[in-house]
């Protein structure tokens, strides 16, 4: 797998700006089948900062249902792999460099 197609966007929430702040950890949404050692590795080429460690959690599928004119509709939003990596103490990534 190629390390451009492991990383597909970080995580902007509440949650992970207080996590970024205050214990150096940062979540981003992951391909499915990234590993720990791409995860890693991606994040040292594209941020340029040393990885302590990552954690990876796979959030499943979830049935989603709305009633519109058309009448009930049934469906699935789908299944996303999650990091969340923790930098060296001392480094930071700049999230909201690029928006």
């Amino acid at each position: 797998m190629k390390l451009s197609d492991v990383l597909i966007k970080p995580i902007l929430s509440e949650k992970a700006n207080k996590q970024s702040e205050k214990m150096n950890r940062y979540a981003f949404v992951v391909d499915r089948k990234a590993n720990k050692l791409e995860i890693k590795r991606a994040v040292e080429l594209f941020y340029g900062v040393q990885v302590e460690e990552v954690n990876t959690m796979v959030m499943p599928s979830k049935l989603k249902a709305k009633y519109t004119k058309a009448g009930f509709i049934v469906g699935r939003k789908p299944a996303k792999k999650k990091a969340i990596v923790t930098v060296v103490s001392g480094e930071t990534l700049d999230l909201y460099g690029n928006v």
